[in-house]
């Protein structure tokens, strides 16, 4: 996986097998946990990281809906799917997140 933020690095240097586990984890039920295609669950990552304020995650499924197919109005429209179920807020913050990070 490749690594948005240099916290992360530090995390994996600091604590590699929590790291290995923790990734393996993420792996096994974002592969196979269940039916959904790659971008909706890119999709639904984003949605969940605005809604908790996880911004760093945020911009790091951001990222990865991109890789993964998704248009930059379906990204849109899954940050304004925030508005209505964590607040309008919320939204907000996601959406500088989203509008700050550059395209890559």
């Amino acid at each position: 996986m490749a690594e948005y933020h240099s916290i992360l690095k530090v995390f994996r240097q600091e604590f590699p097998e929590l790291y290995v586990k923790h990734e393996a984890l993420g792996a096994e039920i974002h592969e196979n946990g269940g039916p959904l295609p790659e971008k909706v669950r890119r999709l639904i990552k984003i949605g969940i990281s605005a809604a908790t304020q996880h911004n760093s995650s945020l911009e790091t499924h951001i990222i990865k809906a991109r890789e993964a197919g998704a248009a930059e109005a379906e990204i849109k429209h899954a940050l304004l799917l925030v508005i209505q179920t964590a607040g309008f807020p919320m939204f907000m913050e996601a959406y500088n997140v989203y509008k700050n990070l550059r395209r890559g």
